[in-house]
């Protein structure tokens, strides 16, 4: 079986300023990111879609130590968004002093800013090396 839209593929999307994900032909479900097969019907036909990257945050973190073998600077705040398109996609929320996060910016509207996109952050003690994650801002 072959990947429809490999890792690879949708980390360089991604360093773009792209979020690519996939949508099921069977039942229609969105997924990113990418997969083999569709996680709600298990089918195998699945067409590359672009997404706006625009949602809702459901849930965060506020990291103040970075992963090992990774420099970057923290504190940074970790969002789970929950995209107008339906599936949750983990970046990084800025334009918030993390200092500053609470429980209150659960269900705030965000958006991949146009201008700040993506990061790429470098690879740590257990990846493959570097790869890109969506920055949100409020809308």
């Amino acid at each position: 079986m072959k990947y429809t839209l490999t890792f690879d593929e949708y980390n360089k999307a991604l360093k773009k300023n792209r979020l690519l994900g996939l949508t099921c032909t069977g039942c229609g479900e969105v997924i990113t990111p990418p997969v083999m097969i569709c996680p709600a019907c298990y089918g195998k036909n699945l067409e590359i879609t672009e997404l706006k990257g625009e949602g809702i945050i459901q849930t965060f973190t506020v990291n103040f130590v970075a992963a090992q073998g990774r420099e970057c600077e923290v504190p940074y705040t970790v969002v789970m968004v929950e995209l107008d398109e339906g599936p949750w996609i983990m970046g990084n929320l800025v334009d918030v002093d993390p200092a500053v996060v609470n429980i209150d910016i659960i269900g705030k509207r965000v958006k991949m800013g146009e201008t700040i996109g993506t990061r790429v952050f470098p690879g740590d003690a257990y990846s493959a090396g570097d790869a890109a994650r969506p920055l949100f801002q409020f809308e």
